[in-house]
């Protein structure tokens, strides 16, 4: 390209000859899905006073609930781990995880205060 662009629109006149086209999206990744039952807390023991909301009652593999966790860690905006089955999201974020896990089909309680 030895011609010098001025302008953008000169920029949006090149025409690209070996990109690929945009792959298929995925398929969904859940045809065995089942609604559970969780129960959402919130707790400060053992955390130096910063407050973490806990899901609790995940049924099913390690690696499923890692990936809700995800879903629900991207939803809110803020970081969690998982950790004996329960998923820990950072923060006092339980009415909208309950309201995000309704929508996604499951049943919540919500637990104490």
């Amino acid at each position: 390209m030895s011609k010098k662009l001025n302008s953008l629109e000169e920029l949006a006149k090149i025409q690209f000859k070996n990109l690929a086209p945009d792959p298929e999206p995925l398929p969904d990744l859940e045809p065995d899905f089942k609604p559970q039952e969780f129960e959402a807390h919130f707790s400060n023991k053992g955390r130096a006073g910063k407050t973490v909301t806990l899901i609790k009652g995940f049924e099913g593999s390690t690696s499923e609930c890692k990936a809700l966790a995800k879903q629900l860690k991207q939803a809110v905006g803020v970081g969690g781990t998982v950790k004996a089955g329960e998923i820990i999201i950072q923060g006092e974020y339980r009415e909208q995880l309950i309201k995000i896990l309704i929508e996604m089909g499951h049943r919540v309680k919500r637990v104490g205060g």
